[in-house]
């Protein structure tokens, strides 16, 4: 607990009129400097302490094809500790586009070790019949390793010629072993188009934070159409030691979020997803360029509507896809429309950015922390490579 200093009352400084118009004109700048997003130099306590700043310039891990040539890496985690095909220390990939680069036909999870060695953990081309999921396969953003070593990825799969699926619910989480074998999906009609993921583990296993991007009225056949609303939900996760994990329950604790089809990305809506130590939990929205928040994301029973809390938009944000937690609390956005990262303190302050990728419009997507903090994991779609920028 702080301890409160007690001071003695200041005696009020008499201002001149001229001071008193000139503080006016600072306020104003400031007040349209915070409105536009963009961080005021010396508003906030801990800019010197930023992330971002600490990292030296990327440098390529290694590739991301596969034999079978699926491209446009997605998802991306750390293994937390060996089990299996896991080795500690290495680098989970999803591929969202097969080798003729259709979107939402990608097949395969590859793993990178630290010195840029490619393995195919898994390749998923079917699933049997007691193993549903709406509409196929096409691997998203959507990336877990749940403890024990279980693997969770979405799916949202793309109909004929990479257009948008009709099926509603479309798509599921696959549940892989840390083999790299399917063992069982989980599909409902909360999950709709999982597009990104983030984990949190409890005390019965793990909850899931999964950000949809087609979600529809129950019923509804046609795809969404520019400012159809999607959804964030919570999954319930019990896990144990001799069992396959089991899906709880899953609950609806945001709504509304804008979601629209996309030609580049096949579909923008609310992407990124990670859960702050707050109870937060923080959402990139693409199409309103902004990170939205869902307060006390682990307990919530009831959808909060999106719009109703924003971290903090416009500024340096330009089309936020992926997100992740900095070792110091702070918020990395991954913008996907020009290769910068920007660093947003849990106050809403933007309070760096970073070019990661030089006129790199299209190539961001999805990022985590290194082991022990020590650099910024993220994928570069253009190149089709796992890159990483380390702390000096």
């Amino acid at each position: 607990m702080k301890t409160i200093q007690r001071v003695k009352p200041r005696r009020e400084k008499r201002w001149s009129r001229g001071d008193r118009v000139a503080m006016a004109v600072i306020a104003l700048g400031l007040a349209a400097l915070a409105w536009s997003g963009v961080t005021v130099a010396g508003a906030q306590s801990n800019a010197k302490n930023a992330f971002l700043p600490s990292l030296g310039s990327p440098r390529i891990v290694g590739s991301t094809v596969p034999a079978n040539g699926d491209v446009n890496p997605y998802g991306i985690v750390v293994v937390p500790s060996t089990a299996g095909k896991l080795r500690k220390g290495d680098t989970l990939i999803s591929n969202f586009n097969d080798k003729a680069n259709v979107q939402g036909t990608g097949t395969t999870i590859v793993e990178l070790s630290p010195t840029g060695s490619l393995t195919t953990f898994a390749t998923i081309t079917s699933l049997s019949a007691t193993q549903k999921c709406p509409g196929g396969v096409g691997l998203t953003t959507a990336l877990s390793i749940l403890p024990g070593g279980w693997v969770v990825v979405g799916s949202l799969p793309s109909a004929a010629g990479g257009t948008l699926p009709l099926a509603n619910p479309a798509g599921c989480l696959i549940v892989l072993n840390h083999n790299g074998a399917v063992v069982e999906t989980w599909t409902n009609a909360n999950i709709n188009g999982p597009w990104d993921m983030s984990e949190a583990t409890t005390k019965s296993g793990a909850d899931l934070f999964v950000a949809n991007v087609l979600s529809r009225p129950t019923g509804a056949s046609a795809t969404p159409q520019s400012g159809d609303a999607s959804t964030i939900v919570r999954i319930s996760i019990s896990l144990s030691a001799s069992a396959t994990p089991r899906m709880v329950n899953s609950t609806v604790i945001g709504t509304g979020f804008v979601s629209k089809p996309n030609k580049a990305a096949l579909v923008q809506g609310a992407t990124g997803v990670v859960l702050g130590s707050n109870g937060t939990l923080y959402i990139a929205e693409t199409v309103q360029n902004r990170v939205a928040e869902i307060p006390n994301a682990l307990s919530r029973v009831t959808p909060f509507v999106d719009g109703s809390k924003t971290l903090s938009f416009g500024g340096w944000l330009n089309g936020p896809l992926g997100v992740t937690l900095a070792p110091n609390g702070d918020v990395i956005v991954m913008n996907g429309s020009d290769g910068n990262a920007v660093e947003i303190s849990p106050s809403g302050r933007q309070l760096a950015k970073s070019t990661l990728i030089r006129n790199g419009s299209g190539d961001l997507f999805g990022a985590t922390i290194a082991p022990r903090g020590n650099g910024l994991l993220f994928v570069n779609d253009g190149t089709n490579k796992l890159e990483f920028a380390k702390v000096r």
